[in-house]
């Protein structure tokens, strides 16, 4: 037999394209067109409904960025067509190649009911089966010109990112507007030829059944004519009956597809426009649902669904059918898809707080799994929070982006930083945008590294990002591979389904332990400062909203405020979604998320002064303060969560002088550290006075800005790639040293430097009684594509350090004996990054920083050790917003000699949550006490439900065993083990002496108890 495989194959690619697929509408009127633009914002559907219409032809151009235009289309249907399906074709102009990434819009019909979205991949709309011949059409197109900002060539600086910079030329040009008849025989067998030809492509050459299949299409083929596809239709799919019959080997692989359109809840769009998405996108999966029995569509992020229930009621009531059924899953139990690397404890907490109890009160639905298929990494705590929100499975696919190793499992327990596993799987097909292709089946098949153990898979399936969702394409395929020969067995399945089935088979998987690592978009942790400060601004007032607020109902029967919390967490949860709190966004977002932080801050500054005001009683005759503090340490004086008259806290122990040092420069001391500044303004010694420890490496100096190029090969606000370190510039350069602060309480220094367009001022502080040099740092930037560092050498040996996550610390190394090792050269602390040799150690705490980097060398003088650690402080990448962190940054860090790893947890809160004073004349006892400072008490507020029990929550912070006590402020009546839902669990008890409460902790266990009060 002469080989002609590649002459069929070939074959069947020319005549799908040109004969077949064109023969799915082989007959098709033009439709009547209007529009009108809506001169502002997007209106409200009767608006845009009303509104007068001008004639639009197809060809015209339409669609400013960032515009809507409401479009109505109308026309007959020919009588000739009576009895056929017809649907009408609505082309606003699409690039099929770009799904969720340009224009879209939602079709209503005259009374405002909304019937299905438009997107790239599905532009029809079914006008009836069978229709009536002279029957009139009428429908209406919310039409979105969202413009294309990641393009053909990608990561181009644009100004189209935001609405005041994007200009109003149009972006689209209207293109088939059309009624047409739908030859359901024809579309079969395009979906026919689609699914065998990929399979057959993935198949080995050498294998018969290839060549089965490659002799049925040419069968089929043949029986086609060319110039009468649609009457041939059916001779052409009889020719395959027998191949797509033939079932699949036993031992197949096993993928449950469920389908999904990952939409990100802002990115390359704002806010806004993703309320819409959501619509259009739920639009056609409900319309879906009722075409496909076999179908289960799933969608994560709690706010999605908050979003449309507010502004698309009739979509949601039809999602909220489609729940009930069984046939909608909302998956994930979280309020959004957010970060998991920078989120605060207690923020990441809320996310699984937030998103079960809407799940719950909306649906009676209780996730068992997180999901979160396009995060940017995962911190070793979150195991521990999934298990304690009540779910058990993690369902994620990023990490399989990782740039230099490729994951050892896609089936495995992960096993947190306190001991906690959660069965988690990496879907192999590699992508959560599965359409069903062949070689996408083919490669979860090959990648799936479990083989052997397991034979289960998931693959989230549908258009994803932007939206859209599944297609009707995609399920008719799944349908054929339901039980192929050569294929992997495909079947529509729910989320927990799966799991249950994976676990089921696979119950001792191999384990992972600490944080899973995505060795890519690492820079995320530094672009947009601005946003990252209003997060971390924000977690910190909220932690002191609740307590005061808790603190005041308690104590002076102040109502608490459970409607702002509740609405100022679910803004503040939602900004923490993987392309806002990574810097990641279009411009319009990010200045939209400093606004709304400014307001955040606002009010719940409000709520802690009316707190604070309420406890702090009418100030004594001589003006007496009451000193607050929210931290989870006592300090000077005050003890943790309550609040001290000013005139009853002691001096500090102590007195800072400043002075000249004779090479230059000047000399900090505050009698328990000495800090020499040198000439050119940088820390060349800090020495701890207790042991007479140096700090600082020999010959190197500390708090030196360091400024590198910052060119990512792609991805420019995700991403900063190694050889970034090739080139640096030590920023020593000295505008002005001079002494900032000269009294026996505070001895500070300011240092001021230029360099290129910017200018850094910071100021190098000493306290009376503090063993912390504080820096505070002001710059004014103005750089382009660089890459602001500061540096701290250390004159300190060890081969790891603790970064501070999640309720608690994971160590990382601080050597690249391997590539995994190297990877990490960009990582996330929270407060504090610490590093130790035994009896003595170095914090560095943060008051807004995440992003961070560590190196060791050793000098050959003396073959000592210097561990450096820096900060990163500023990037400037073009893209997406052109204008990243232009302008005035605010950071402060603190050094901290002679730290353990209690003082690292202790300065970290302390610098985050500075002391508040109120005019007033009373003491506030704390609701809450521990007896042993390595138990950080997290949070302190009232229970959900309005019952005005206490909710404490607590974690080990060190990484050891505790056994302590926590005392109630208050008389009390009980206490029980709660979930992070506030619900008891059963089972588990503990002791209550009174008004204290017996407690047992493993390391890092993270904790939450209800106190009821007496």
């Amino acid at each position: 037999m002469h080989d002609d495989r590649s002459l069929v194959e070939s074959r069947l690619k020319r005549v799908l394209d040109e004969r077949i697929r064109p023969a799915v509408y082989p007959d098709s009127v033009p439709l009547q067109v209007g529009i009108w633009t809506a001169p502002g914002e997007p209106v409200p559907v009767a608006e845009g409904l009303a509104a007068p219409r001008s004639p639009i032809a197809v060809g015209d151009a339409w669609g400013a960025p960032w515009g809507t235009s409401w479009l109505t289309v109308s026309g007959t249907v020919p009588e000739e067509w009576a009895g056929r399906t017809v649907e009408a074709l609505l082309d606003l102009g699409f690039d099929a190649n770009m799904p969720g990434f340009q224009c879209e819009g939602l079709v209503y019909r005259s009374d405002g009911t909304p019937v299905k979205g438009l997107n790239p991949r599905n532009q029809w709309v079914r006008i009836a089966a069978p229709a009536a011949g002279g029957e009139e059409v009428l429908l209406h197109v919310e039409a979105a010109s969202n413009p294309v900002i990641l393009d053909y060539h990608p990561f181009l600086p644009t100004e189209l990112g935001d609405k005041d910079t994007a200009g109003d030329r149009p972006q689209y040009r209207l293109a088939r507007m059309d009624l047409a008849v739908f030859d359901e025989t024809v579309w079969q067998l395009v979906v026919d030829l689609e699914v065998l030809g990929e399979l057959m492509a993935e198949l080995p050459v050498e294998g018969a059944r290839r060549w089965d299949i490659l002799r049925a299409v040419e069968r089929a083929l043949d029986a086609i004519d060319l110039q009468d596809v649609n009457a041939t239709a059916a001779a052409a799919r009889a020719e395959l009956t027998a191949v797509l019959a033939s079932p699949a080997e036993p031992s197949a692989h096993r993928i449950s597809a469920v389908g999904h359109a990952h939409i990100d809840s802002a990115w390359l769009w704002p806010l806004r426009e993703t309320v819409r998405k959501v619509a259009r996108t739920t639009a056609n999966m409900t319309a879906l649902l009722e075409d496909e029995p076999d179908f289960v569509y799933t969608m994560s992020q709690a706010q999605q669904y908050a979003w449309i229930k507010e502004h698309r009621p009739e979509v949601y009531a039809r999602v909220k059918k489609a729940v009930a059924e069984g046939r909608f899953v909302p998956a994930g139990g979280m309020w959004v898809e957010s970060d998991t690397n920078m989120p605060s404890s207690e923020a990441m907490a809320r996310q699984f707080v937030h998103g079960k109890r809407f799940f719950m009160d909306e649906f009676g639905v209780e996730n068992q799994e997180a999901w979160l298929p396009d995060t940017f990494g995962f911190a070793g705590g979150l195991p521990q929070i999934i298990k304690e929100a009540g779910s058990k499975w993690l369902l994620t696919q990023k990490i399989s982006w990782s740039q230099v190793n490729s994951f050892p499992h896609h089936t495995f327990w992960w096993e947190g930083i306190d001991g906690t596993r959660i069965f988690t799987h990496f879907p192999p097909v590699d992508t959560y945008n599965c359409s069903m292709q062949g070689k996408e089946i083919a490669h979860a098949v090959r990648n799936f590294k479990d083989k052997g153990r397991a034979r289960h898979s998931i693959a989230p399936t549908g258009w994803g990002d932007g939206g859209g969702g599944t297609t009707r394409e995609m399920i008719a395929k799944a349908a054929r591979l339901r039980d192929l020969e050569g294929s992997a067995r495909v079947a529509w399945e729910r989320p927990a389904e799966f799991f249950a089935k994976a676990q089921a088979e696979y119950p001792e998987p191999p384990v992972w332990v600490g944080e899973l690592y995505l060795e890519l978009h690492r820079a995320t942790l530094t672009s947009q400062a601005r946003t990252k400060q209003g997060n971390r601004a924000s977690e910190n007032l909220l932690r002191e909203a609740e307590l005061w607020a808790a603190t005041a109902a308690v104590r002076a029967g102040l109502p608490y405020a459970y409607e702002e919390l509740d609405r100022i967490w679910k803004t503040v949860l939602l900004h923490q979604f993987h392309d806002i709190l990574p810097g990641s966004s279009i411009a319009w977002v990010h200045r939209e998320a400093e606004r709304t932080y400014a307001a955040v801050a606002g009010e719940l500054t409000a709520i802690v002064d009316r707190a604070q005001r309420a406890l702090a009683g009418p100030a004594a005759d001589t003006g007496t303060d009451v000193v607050f503090n929210s931290a989870p340490h006592p300090r000077a004086g005050v003890p943790a969560g309550g609040a001290r008259r000013a005139p009853a806290l002691s001096a500090a122990p102590g007195r800072c002088t400043v002075g000249p040092r004779t090479e230059g420069g000047f000399v900090l001391d505050n009698g328990l550290l000495r800090v020499a500044v040198d000439g050119a303004g940088l820390v060349v010694s800090a020495v701890d006075l207790d042991t007479g420890r140096e700090t600082i490496a020999p010959g190197a100096a500390a708090n030196l800005l360091q400024l590198h190029p910052d060119f990512p090969n792609m991805w420019d606000a995700w991403d900063v790639d190694r050889f970034y370190r090739n080139t640096v510039t030590d920023l020593t350069g000295l505008d002005e040293l001079t002494i900032a602060a000269d009294t026996p309480e505070t001895a500070a220094v300011r240092v001021t430097r230029s360099f290129g367009s910017s200018r850094a001022v910071q100021t190098l502080t000493l306290t009376a009684g503090a063993k912390r040099l504080d820096l505070d740092t002001e710059v004014d930037w103005h750089e382009t594509e660089k890459f602001l560092k500061a540096a701290y050498p250390l004159d300190l040996h060890t081969d790891r350090y603790a970064a501070e996550t999640q309720f608690g610390h994971l160590h990382r190394p601080t050597h690249t004996n391997t590539s995994w090792e190297a990877a990490k050269f960009e990582a996330c602390n929270h407060k504090f990054v610490h590093f130790e040799e035994p009896g003595w150690g170095v914090a560095l705490v943060t008051a807004s920083t995440y992003g961070h980097d560590v190196t060791r060398t050793v000098r050959p003088a003396d073959r000592g050790t210097t561990t450096t650690v820096r900060v990163s402080l500023l990037r400037a990448p073009r893209f997406p917003d052109p204008q990243t962190d232009q302008g005035v940054h605010r950071f402060r860090h603190a050094l901290v000699p002679g730290a353990g790893i209690g003082d690292a947890v202790r300065e970290g809160y302390a610098i985050n949550l500075p002391e508040r004073r109120v005019p007033g004349d009373a003491d506030v006892a704390p609701l809450a006490t521990v007896g042993d400072e390595e138990v950080v008490v997290s949070a302190v507020k009232l229970a959900d439900d309005r019952s005005g029990d206490v909710v404490v929550r607590i974690y080990e912070s060190r990484g050891g065993r505790a056994r302590t006590r926590l005392s109630a402020g208050f008389a009390l009546a009980g206490a029980r083990v709660c979930d992070l839902l506030e619900r008891p669990r059963e089972g588990e008890e503990v002791r209550v002496e009174g008004d204290e409460v017996m407690i047992e902790l493993r390391p890092f266990q993270l904790l939450t108890l209800r106190l009821s009060r007496a």
